[in-house]
């Protein structure tokens, strides 16, 4: 079984990995001491397993995984918290252990590893890993989006607006354009109500950028923000923002 250790602490990760060096049939294959590290080493090194830290600087595992989408191995988490434990099982994880982790429960999870890998379950879906990686009850506070080979971190503070193309979302932020595979439905579901209005079936608007609404036609209207894009407004959309801002 070849595996990945993820974990910021070096200590954690050499006690893990001479636990793991007792264990027959297994290899270590990497270490990785964050997020961003963890998602290039997972691709690169296609490990069966991933040991995977939850509070990390940068990027949490529950991002990581996210990120990483059908391609993610196994996983189980480490942490010195049982705060996440539902979420992790929400997620599918084999296992989750608490540090300091004890050979005795270690085994137990390798074990469970094997028939796990055994039995070929299938990966958690985008919107578990993507509901997983938000904090407790808590709105999302970040899009995490791979675009062209690099991971962009995006506040949710940056974005102006939403909009779905096909089976993809298109962010806007700054007059730049970044594209990740979502629903707008899913997306909603996870943005702060106070802040983000659906002002038509495709376009989903921050209503801090807005500068004025124009009537377009009949049922219709167009969103003026303040740097001047325009944003059509369908009836049902207008009756939202109405409601929203009064």
């Amino acid at each position: 079984m070849r595996i990945l250790i993820v974990d910021d602490e070096m200590l954690a990760r050499s006690i893990l990995s001479e636990h793991l060096s007792k264990i027959p049939e297994i290899e270590i294959v990497g270490q990785a001491a964050n997020g961003f590290e963890a998602v290039k080493l997972a691709e690169e090194l296609n490990p069966d397993l991933i040991f995977l830290d939850i509070q990390m600087p940068k990027l949490s595992g529950f991002e990581v995984l996210e990120l990483l989408g059908e391609k993610a191995p196994a996983v189980i988490f480490t942490t010195a918290f049982d705060e996440y434990a539902l979420k992790a099982f929400e997620v599918h994880a084999v296992d989750y252990l608490l540090k300091p982790v004890e050979p005795p429960r270690l085994a137990a999870a390798i074990d469970r590893a094997r028939e796990r890998l055994r039995a070929k379950t299938p990966a958690p879906s985008a919107r578990e890993l993507s509901n997983a990686a938000r904090p407790p009850g808590r709105s999302l506070e970040r899009i995490l989006i791979r675009h062209e080979g690099r991971v962009h971190v995006l506040p949710i503070e940056r974005i102006d607006f939403i909009e779905a193309q096909d089976d993809y979302l298109s962010f806007a932020a700054a007059g730049k354009r970044l594209r990740k595979q979502q629903t707008m439905s899913d997306i909603e579901s996870q943005l702060d109500p106070a802040r983000f209005v659906r002002i038509h079936r495709s376009f989903i608007m921050n209503v801090e950028r807005l500068a004025r609404i124009d009537l377009y036609g009949k049922d219709s209207w167009l969103a003026i923000l303040s740097d001047g894009t325009k944003l059509p407004m369908s009836r049902t959309g207008h009756a939202r923002l109405k409601e929203l801002i009064g």
